[in-house]
């Protein structure tokens, strides 16, 4: 049997089976490009946004939490410790900025009251969207 009468028992494939072109495939990648040129940006703007809104809520309840404490005990804690220990917070608050609970900046409380943890503030470097330092939140 020769290669032509072969070719005549194979059934003859449509024309639109065949692949995509290296043009079209191209394309499609450029369109893919430049929707995640657009897109990418603002992913990590709002995970930037989603960071600092946390940070702020966790130093918001992390103060109630030490004034609430002063109200107890009549004391400021000596260490964030203290207050996991006698179960004020479940755990240390977590700085999502620096993505750590240990980068936390402690203020001392004024002359003459007790304890060593009046407030604290986030040891990130640089500042949030609006252009205050991290450190002054």
């Amino acid at each position: 049997m020769n290669l032509h009468a072969a070719s005549a028992l194979l059934p003859e494939r449509p024309r639109t089976a065949r692949g995509f072109t290296l043009i079209e495939l191209l394309v499609v990648l450029s369109i893919v490009a430049l929707l995640l040129t657009l897109a990418v940006p603002r992913y990590f703007q709002s995970i930037d946004n989603a960071k600092e809104t946390v940070l702020v809520d966790n130093l918001r309840q992390t103060r109630e939490i030490l004034d609430k404490f002063f109200a107890d005990t009549g004391r400021y804690p000596d260490a964030l410790d203290e207050l996991v220990d006698k179960q004020y917070l479940k755990a240390l608050p977590y700085d999502p900025v620096t993505g750590s609970a240990t980068t936390w900046v402690i203020e001392l409380p004024k002359e003459g009251i007790k304890g060593k943890v009046y407030n604290l503030h986030s040891g990130a470097p640089g500042a949030n969207r609006y252009g205050q330092p991290f450190g002054e939140l």
